[in-house]
């Protein structure tokens, strides 16, 4: 599977932007599709994670309310909603996929997605 995220930009705190991942071969309903982001000279971390059957949701506590991750099976796409944006959540973002569930550390993924930058201004 190979994954594209789009959907990056720079914004004003409190803006909304919306990314995406696209994968281009099949997600299992076992499969967990994750977001990570990294900061400049931080490590990558977890920010959000759905099961691909399921729909169940996961977030650090950090993006808790004002971020939502969703999916569409027929086009093999998450999405990440982020509302009410902080200059803190300026990162590159990422998608990934687990094909063995849950996990919340970036090890356990399998596939990654070339990142897309989000930069928020104060």
């Amino acid at each position: 599977v190979q994954l594209q995220a789009s959907g990056g930009g720079l914004v004003q705190a409190g803006s909304s932007l919306r990314l995406s991942c696209a994968a281009s071969g099949r997600i299992y309903s076992s499969h967990v599709m994750g977001w990570f982001r990294q900061a400049s000279g931080k490590e990558r971390q977890f920010v959000a994670a759905i099961r691909w059957g399921a729909g169940t949701t996961y977030y650090q506590d950090s993006v808790k309310g004002r971020f939502t991750i969703s999916r569409v099976s027929a086009t093999n796409t998450v999405y990440l909603q982020m509302n009410s944006l902080k200059p803190e959540d300026t990162a590159v973002y990422y998608c990934a996929r687990n094909k063995q569930g849950l996990a919340y550390e970036e090890a356990e993924y399998d596939d990654w997605g070339q990142g897309t930058l989000v930069t928020v201004s104060s």
